[in-house]
């Protein structure tokens, strides 16, 4: 298991971290002047400053993906909307080759309407249908633009809302039916907010190995949680045994990134500087 004490060569950033602060342009800045390595923006970040002038200003800096936030939400409640979604997340494969990427990650969606407080239908088997379409018919293009695909499964609270693949044996699930041959094309991104609970979480990092694992993003479960979307805790303030669970992916293969993603009102209306600092030392002492 790789030595995280001394430096933070292997943290990224996601950058949600820092969304109510700073721009995107401002975190790549900030996080090149502390030596942090990587990255992992959001597509409405990278709007707003531009595609092109971001991917120069990496370049500048020196800074690399850990990946890209996101694609999915595959699920409609027609078949316009069906193709609406797989055009959009042909983009989202334009965007993050554009800035060198090394995978997309997917966040699958679920019942339409649902996110807005009225869900057109309530088949989830209808829904993970139109996942497993999705990826598969996305798995086809990502494959031509040599960008694999990291499925992300949510906890199962946003099952209706956001995702109805809820688990790594679900993802891992799909990924051996759509890519038997474990080609490196499509894999999981291992968000341990997401699946710290599940009991067969070792079980399952040990079963998705080195071609499976593309991504890996850390923080931690608060007691109490007071809003389950944007509560959530820097790496050592809650429950979460991350450092084990590093050990579970390492062992398994993955020797990327660990990449930092809190949604937290308490540390978006923390200055920037203090986030990013609390970061690194975070990831030396508790990942």
């Amino acid at each position: 298991m790789r030595d995280f004490s001394q430096n933070h060569e292997w943290l990224s950033i996601n950058t949600a971290t820092l969304r109510k602060q700073w721009r995107l342009d401002r975190i790549v800045d900030a996080c090149a002047q502390r030596g942090i390595r990587a990255i992992a923006p959001w597509r409405d970040q990278v709007a707003a400053v531009g595609l092109q002038p971001l991917a120069q200003r990496l370049r500048d800096h020196g800074i690399v993906l850990s990946g890209y936030c996101r694609g999915g939400f595959f699920p409609a409640a027609d078949a316009a909307g069906l193709r609406a979604a797989l055009d959009d997340n042909r983009r989202a494969i334009d965007e993050a080759c554009t800035l060198g990427a090394p995978c997309l990650v997917l966040v699958v969606g679920s019942l339409p309407g649902a996110l807005d407080g009225k869900p057109l239908h309530r088949d989830i088997a209808r829904a993970r249908a139109e996942v497993r379409d999705g990826i598969a018919a996305t798995l086809e293009v990502a494959r031509r633009a040599n960008l694999p695909l990291a499925i992300e499964p949510l906890h199962p609270m946003q099952a209706a809302e956001r995702a109805c693949i809820n688990t790594l044996e679900q993802a891992l699930d799909l990924c051996d039916e759509l890519d038997p041959a474990r080609s490196g094309a499509l894999g999981v991104a291992v968000d341990l907010y997401h699946v710290w609970w599940d009991p067969k979480l070792a079980q399952q990092i040990a079963r998705a190995g080195r071609a499976r694992l593309l991504a890996f993003h850390v923080c931690d479960w608060l007691t109490p949680t007071r809003d389950l979307l944007n509560d959530r805790g820097m790496m050592g303030d809650g429950v979460i045994e991350i450092h084990k669970a590093r050990g579970w992916v390492e062992d398994a293969g993955y020797a990327g990134f660990s990449e930092v993603e809190i949604f937290s009102e308490h540390w978006w209306s923390r200055p920037g500087d203090e986030v990013l600092d609390t970061c690194i030392a975070r990831h030396r002492s508790v990942v």
